[in-house]
């Protein structure tokens, strides 16, 4: 990948919030490596032949920038995490220019000890996405939350409706939490969003308003990684076969900064409620067990996660399944974010607005229309991603 990529049609810029992080600088990582063709596309649903020729914009046409509240640059950011086990240090000196180029690109993030009403933050926000896509000559850009997960919002007037919300930002400095600040910032940037993590982001009623009439599609939220993928495909299992499940509990052991945002309960919570929501839909509220996290500081970016399943068969039967997911976190969400910003940016294309349900393949606890149910079986989910993208699903 070139240092400063040549105009012309086609050109997708990814916005990163939280830029800086590890997933945001293995995606840039990776986006070099592939579009080099230096490593195979291993993990990107994007590059399977079913969508070849679904018109997504190609790996080497994406343009990377975003927003962080810290400064240490991309090509050190890298330098840790090939350090830790993520990627090849040979990979390195291939991408040093790609990450630099994006390093230009990164901005200062809202902070939240700011004295100024978030209206003037949000408008701030915005002139930096509208910035950044004048500035390259993109087609459009694709705004990717990536940051540190949320705790659950609390219920306020001003979330209920978009001339609410207008009103209160012109006075408040928190009517917003930040992922749905960061939200607002980029619709009003006209820009498609992609909520990664559990945060609030674009959920809010208000914030979907907004996106309808500005005509603009999102997605969202939690990306499934891991444990939970194996448990949207287990879960079907159990309910097709007949199989009565009693209990299903896990354990997930994580380092990083992952880790250490969710060693606060409170940030645990909507993370954990987000686990457990596809295996409620799939299998019911009759289903016992809690999914717990902790926080491992020597396992850096790796993460394990432990379930235990009990279920009953034929003649109430008892018996037992265990797995054990073991991976690097990065490594397995960095190429998703890739997946979600090609496919959203060519559902925009195709006149996609709102909740785009056919990438509830990528999350826990997908976002869907108002009044519809989520679809959590993942070959259920991954029939309709292909559908969509043939162009026989709308």
């Amino acid at each position: 990948m070139s240092e400063a990529p040549a105009g012309g049609p086609g050109r997708t810029g990814v916005w990163f919030v939280g830029a800086r992080g590890s997933v945001a600088t293995t995606a840039v990582v990776g986006a070099a490596a592939v579009g080099a063709a230096v490593v195979p596309p291993v993990g990107m649903v994007s590059e399977l032949d079913v969508f070849a020729a679904a018109g997504l914009p190609a790996l080497d046409r994406l343009v990377f920038g975003g927003h962080d509240v810290t400064d240490t640059p991309l090509p050190k950011r890298a330098e840790q995490l090939a350090a830790c086990g993520v990627f090849p240090r040979s990979l390195l000196a291939v991408v040093e220019p790609a990450l630099r180029a994006a390093d230009r690109e990164i901005r200062p993030g809202a902070r939240t000890d700011s004295d100024r009403p978030q209206r003037e933050a949000a408008a701030a926000l915005a002139e930096d996405i509208a910035a950044f896509r004048e500035r390259h000559d993109l087609d459009q850009v694709v705004v990717v939350d990536v940051s540190s997960t949320e705790p659950p919002v609390a219920p306020h007037p001003a979330h209920e409706s978009l001339s609410a919300l207008e009103e209160a930002l012109a006075h408040s400095r928190d009517v917003l939490p930040a992922s749905s600040l960061y939200a607002y910032a980029a619709l009003r940037a006209d820009c498609g969003f992609v909520e990664f993590t559990p945060s609030p982001g674009v959920r809010l009623p208000a914030l979907r308003e907004l996106a309808e009439l500005r005509g603009l599609p999102y997605a969202g939220s939690d990306g499934k990684t891991g444990e939970t993928l194996v448990r949207t495909a287990l879960g079907p299992m159990f309910a097709h076969r007949a199989l009565r499940v009693r209990s299903w509990s896990g354990t997930n052991l994580l380092g990083g900064g992952d880790g250490a945002t969710l060693a606060d309960p409170e940030a645990a919570l909507g993370k954990n409620t987000s686990k457990r929501s596809g295996l409620t839909a799939l299998l019911g509220d009759q289903v016992e067990g809690l999914t717990h996290i902790d926080y491992v500081p020597s396992m850096g970016e790796r993460k394990t996660a432990w379930d235990h399943i009990a279920f009953e068969g034929f003649l109430g039967t008892a018996m037992t399944l265990q797995f054990t997911w073991q991976g690097v976190d990065s490594a397995l969400a960095a190429p998703l974010v890739l997946d979600l910003a090609r496919f959203l940016a060519r559902a925009r294309e195709r006149g996609a607005v709102g909740p785009q349900e056919q990438l509830a393949f990528f999350f826990k606890d997908p976002l869907h229309a108002d009044g519809s149910p989520a679809e959590h079986r993942l070959i259920t989910q991954f029939e309709a991603l292909r559908a969509w993208y043939a162009g026989d699903g709308r």
